[in-house]
């Protein structure tokens, strides 16, 4: 049997082993993902309510303002009433006391509609904090979970490559070069048995020499097609 083989079958294993380890952290992500998603919907709700209700009561601010200058100017124009004493004049000061009265009285509505708006905007608001506090305490015991099963798999995979790097000081620089290119370049297993006379990983047909020479154990050999690493069973 070729030397690197045993070595190279066993580092295999080894990165089979890592490459469960990451899907299952990856699968841990995607589950804190989806907690994550969740509480952020509901984040997102409550920061537009507080978003609204802020620029509604910018607008109800404004518009209270607006009422009290109405105000003021309706007390000058009773005064003006009070002090003038042609009819002409009265009737000019009349109208332009119906004409603010009209103003306040819109303004005065809206003023009570925009508060009662800015308060449930509040009341909403508040309703949605609400929502996330106990979204976060039903999610808790969820989150601890999968800390815990995080730190555990963490722990596994420091020592799964731990025992990969002295896996891979078994294996010779030029043969271990080569089996790391495929790795990456494939994405998947880099070493394959023969099947028969074909490679077992696209059944590429192996001409006679080189697969006397892996069955006889001389060698690892580069499969033509897909450029995996073959080796003999037998």
């Amino acid at each position: 049997m070729h030397p690197d083989l045993v070595a190279l079958l066993d580092l295999q294993q080894d990165d089979l082993a890592i490459a469960k380890i990451e899907s299952s952290l990856e699968a841990l992500e995607q589950r804190g993902r989806a907690l994550d998603q969740e509480r952020a919907l509901v984040v997102e709700a409550a920061e537009r309510s507080r978003a609204t209700a802020e620029q509604e009561e910018k607008r109800r601010r404004e518009l209270a303002g607006k009422v009290q200058e109405h105000k003021a100017l309706q007390d000058r124009n009773l005064a003006v009433l009070e002090a003038v004493r042609k009819a002409k004049e009265a009737a000019a000061a009349m109208s332009q006391i119906e004409l603010t009265r009209k103003v306040l009285v819109q303004e005065e509505s809206d003023l009570s509609s925009l508060t009662a708006r800015v308060k449930d905007l509040h009341d909403e608001e508040s309703l949605h904090e609400q929502e996330i506090a106990a979204l976060d305490e039903r999610q808790k015991p969820q989150r601890d979970e999968l800390a815990m099963e995080r730190r555990s798999l963490e722990e596994e995979m420091r020592g799964a490559r731990l025992k990969r790097e002295g896996t891979a000081a078994r294996v010779s620089r030029a043969v271990l070069a080569k089996y790391e290119r495929i790795r990456e370049r494939a994405q998947s297993e880099a070493l394959y048995p023969l099947n028969g006379a074909a490679c077992g990983r696209c059944n590429t047909a192996i001409p006679l020499q080189r697969r006397n020479v892996l069955v006889a154990g001389r060698g690892i050999d580069v499969c033509e097609g897909c450029g995996v690493l073959l080796y003999a069973t037998q």
